[in-house]
């Protein structure tokens, strides 16, 4: 896909304002937003954007930042699921420290928020503090979110411990939205005023992207990205009153703001300097933006997956039929279809073809793939493979230039694997999975050199499109997904079975 964002140009503008903005304050509480590491949402619509660049950028600050995380408790209690990864918050919190410690960057602690003693979270808390971590909790803050005098008071943010901190810096992140960083960082702002210190708080939320226009596809797909939290992006009215100027924003920061000001207002026992939502947010992604029309397309194709993706959510039962029908109307919005993604029609057309050839009435599932030049393959499933597998070695075989009559992969070889499967784990279901395949191929590398030459081919496979028929089993996404080839599904199961096509 051509480029269409210059992170260089993005590091230095980002870093600089965030600098200045915190030269206001003797500490600046930096909300994030969104995802601050492996930011895929970012990397599709802003062509050119590093996953990463957020905690890069917070590297080069390294010296004067610390982070605080918090997880909201309910969250712990449900298993709640960060989708890009398949991994739970929990265990999302332990892989954000590990993280921001091998960029150098200090943790201060773990803020569990909204808690109220639930069994799950305090064997997550034990777990942390015994390795080291120091866990602070946070109940439910009385009087919020009208009851301004309440909230201001020891009997609400003062209610809540406070956090020890050193660095001019402190940035506030969480595995997803609804984790309570607004909350700590109020009531940290609410400790730090009360022991004479002048503190600020400022917003790092990359989408919407304040400085586009309202109906740019960019800021459509974050509408698209967030159907389940039914975020509508508007113009700040606060900001257009104040300067005459058209920004955007999104409905919950809009509505909280009265709100948000007021509680800041009576911390500090001035007049906010802040106007607007906008006012708040630290965000410079914009003007990483070299090339329009990319963006515009990257944009239309991630509408396009997400509508794929909430249609899938909803057979599985995560969401509800309002939240598949939105994220359908606003694929709709932009006149766009799911066959606008080049690997649908392909992929229909030989689940369609191997329906024919077999003669039943039953579901073929297929995988087409789509290589960076263009090319599109397509995998079916066999007693053998699965159709994730089977395209995965198709593509690695077309970029070594080896013919499809060579097998890869020695019968001796799969037959002790098949059979470990069926006989010995007593699965149903012998056919091999993506990641089984893989680990079959490089074990095959040792006596195979051409099993060796296509192994080499996975690499090229990063940033592939890829769609299939049927929802794919767990392991297969996940596979997909450490190869970095972002994959679409049609919302069909690949059989009836309920227990095994899970």
């Amino acid at each position: 896909m051509k480029t269409g964002f210059d992170p260089k140009k993005y590091l230095e503008e980002q870093s600089k304002f965030i600098l200045e903005r915190v030269n206001d304050y003797d500490k600046l509480y930096l909300e994030f937003g969104g995802k601050l590491l492996c930011d895929l949402h970012a990397k599709r619509v802003l062509p050119g954007f590093e996953e990463n660049a957020k905690i890069k950028l917070l590297h080069k600050l390294k010296e004067k930042v610390e982070v605080i995380i918090c997880v909201y408790a309910g969250d712990i209690e449900r298993n709640k699921i960060r989708g890009d990864f398949g991994i739970t918050y929990d265990m999302d919190v332990l892989r954000l420290i590990d993280e921001f410690r091998s960029y150098d960057l200090d943790v201060n602690s773990v803020v569990i928020t909204r808690y109220d003693n639930q069994p799950a979270t305090t064997v997550f808390m034990n777990k942390l503090e015994r390795r080291g971590i120091k866990v602070y909790t946070h109940r439910s803050t009385k009087g919020y979110p009208t009851d301004v005098d309440t909230i201001v008071s020891d009997e609400g943010y003062g209610k809540n411990p406070y956090i020890e901190t050193t660095k001019p810096i402190v940035v506030v992140t969480a595995p997803g939205p609804g984790s309570g960083k607004l909350a700590t960082c109020l009531s940290q702002l609410y400790h730090e005023h009360k022991l004479g210190r002048e503190a600020g708080y400022s917003k790092f939320e990359t989408f919407p992207v304040w400085n586009v226009p309202l109906k740019h596809p960019l800021n459509i797909a974050y509408e698209s990205a967030t159907v389940d939290l039914k975020d509508v992006n508007m113009i700040d009215s606060f900001h257009l009153d104040e300067y005459n100027e058209v920004t955007v924003n999104y409905n919950r920061d809009v509505e909280a703001f009265p709100v948000l000001k007021r509680i800041i207002e009576k911390i500090t026992g001035e007049e906010s300097v802040y106007k607007s939502p906008t006012d708040m947010g630290v965000n410079r992604v914009g003007f990483g933006i070299i090339d329009d029309e990319a963006v515009k397309e990257a944009s239309r194709q991630e509408i396009i997956r997400r509508y794929f993706k909430t249609g899938c959510e909803y057979k599985k039962g995560y969401i509800d039929l309002e939240t598949a029908q939105r994220a359908k109307l606003i694929m709709e919005e932009l006149n766009l279809k799911g066959e606008d993604r080049k690997v649908v029609t392909p992929a229909r057309e030989k689940s369609a073809e191997l329906r024919e050839a077999s003669g039943k009435n039953e579901k073929c599932p297929a995988v087409a793939l789509e290589l960076h030049d263009g090319t599109i393959l397509t995998g079916k499933s066999s007693s053998t493979m699965d159709a994730s597998a089977a395209v995965t070695l198709n593509a690695i075989k077309h970029l070594a230039n080896i013919s499809d009559e060579i097998h890869l992969i020695s019968p001796s070889i799969l037959e002790p694997i098949i059979n470990l499967k069926s006989k010995t784990f007593g699965s149903k279901s012998t056919a091999l999975n993506c990641e089984e395949i893989l680990i079959a191929l490089s074990i095959s590398m040792t006596t195979n050199p051409t099993a060796q030459v296509a192994m080499e081919k996975l690499a090229m496979l990063k940033g592939c499109q890829a769609h299939s028929t049927t929802i794919l089993s767990t392991i297969d996404e996940q596979t997909f997904r450490k190869l970095g080839i972002d994959v679409t599904s049609d919302p069909e199961y690949s059989s009836n079975s309920l227990y095994y096509n899970n």
